[in-house]
């Protein structure tokens, strides 16, 4: 993590907890608004270059995850102490007050309440979810990888976060499955994401699922995109209706 700033240091002063809180059982601050503000500026100083501003990852894991998988926030509070050996990561000399606000503003991205649907039925969502998306994404032992699994989506994302991710998905697209397209000598291009890397080699998982290696000598142009490969459902391809039956279904995945 980067230095402090000393507002930001200011904003936690005003945190309710007290200030000698130190890597104990549960965090001081957990579902503290005020710490959770204080938290949300401390990561964005320093914290967003790698994991991103929506913490989902650039250079770094999507944070959005973690409790969805079990981890504690105490596990999470000692690594940003103690940082990730053999990674970018590094350890931070900065006091539990400031760490544990940053612990509880991650725990609120990546916690949500379940979500009742007015109007989506769930069933049907999972029909047009398993017509249109398993080819791609992963709900339990089913689907492929190209996108991200979804097995838990409904604990991590809330109603209007899948919303736009369905809608606008190269709005936000995680760490992991940035679209990138390879160029060979003879001018075909490949597309797909990028899995692992090097100064010499890509590992790319293609479009068609399949996981291929390259030496980056061999390649005439290694093209980074923007966009998700995951298409945009636009209303005249997933109508209003159909989008609150699949949003009832991912809403069960918890």
């Amino acid at each position: 993590m980067m230095h402090k700033a000393p507002w930001l240091v200011a904003a936690l002063l005003a945190v309710g907890a007290p200030l000698h809180a130190r890597a104990q059982a549960g965090n001081p601050y957990d579902g503290d608004r005020a710490a959770i503000r204080a938290g949300r500026a401390l990561f964005e100083n320093r914290c967003a270059e790698c994991h991103g501003a929506d913490a989902k990852g650039m250079n770094a894991p999507d944070l959005t995850v973690l409790w969805a998988r079990g981890v504690r926030d105490e596990r999470v509070f000692q690594t940003v102490r103690n940082g990730v050996e053999g990674s970018i990561m590094p350890s931070s000399s900065a006091p539990d007050t400031e760490l544990w606000a940053v612990v509880a503003y991650l725990k609120s991205l990546s916690t949500v309440s379940p979500f009742a649907s007015t109007s989506g039925d769930a069933g049907r969502g999972r029909e047009l979810f398993e017509a249109r998306c398993t080819r791609c994404h992963r709900v339990g032992a089913e689907g492929g990888a190209l996108g991200p699994n979804l097995s838990l989506i409904g604990r991590v994302r809330s109603r209007d976060a899948l919303e736009a991710s369905i809608r606008e998905p190269s709005a936000s697209v995680a760490a992991g499955y940035r679209t990138v397209s390879l160029v060979t000598p003879e001018g075909e291009r490949i597309r797909g994401v990028v899995k692992g890397e090097d100064a010499f080699s890509l590992q790319m998982l293609d479009v068609g699922g399949r996981l291929q290696g390259y030496a980056k000598s061999d390649l005439a142009e290694i093209v980074r995109e923007d966009a998700s490969l995951m298409p945009a459902f636009a209303p005249e391809r997933l109508s209003d209706a159909e989008l609150d039956d699949v949003i009832a279904y991912l809403g069960t995945l918890r």
